[in-house]
């Protein structure tokens, strides 16, 4: 299993709204960056990913899971864009803000750290149980 970090506006698209959609998930679509693309080409069903709130909230408030890999985005006609659908898995306990993970020497690393702008990032497995525990959030 790989794990993956899932950026949006809550006010476009906010954990409220990924977890209305239910088992059925949803298309991540609309992402327009080759890189972000690449990393959803390489998702596999049940990876699981950190939901994140940009802009001004800016942290992780939820767990996603792959519901279904690579597939063209329903949002285009471009055959370049593809997505995956995911589903909300749980709710952080206690959001992880971008400060937090600042913060933490350890997460230093991270491509949400380092390349703050892409949308669909990479989670290593020691990020992952990190940003878990620090938001008292079953990994």
């Amino acid at each position: 299993m790989r794990y993956w970090l899932f950026k949006s506006e809550p006010e476009t698209w906010g954990w409220s709204d990924q977890v209305a959609k239910g088992d059925k998930g949803e298309e991540w679509d609309g992402v327009r960056n080759y890189q972000a693309r690449n990393f959803m080409r390489d998702m596999r069903v049940g990876d699981l990913g950190f939901f994140y709130h940009s802009q001004k909230e800016k942290s992780v408030v939820g767990i996603v899971k792959v519901l279904n890999e690579a597939h063209p985005d329903s949002s285009t006609d471009d055959p370049r864009w593809e997505c995956v659908d995911i589903i909300a898995v749980r709710p952080f306990e206690k959001p992880v803000s971008l400060e937090m993970i600042k913060a933490e020497p350890r997460l230093a690393e991270m491509p949400l750290v380092k390349s703050p702008r892409l949308s669909v990032q990479p989670v290593t497995e020691e990020e992952w149980r990190l940003i878990c525990k620090m938001g008292e959030t079953e990994a």
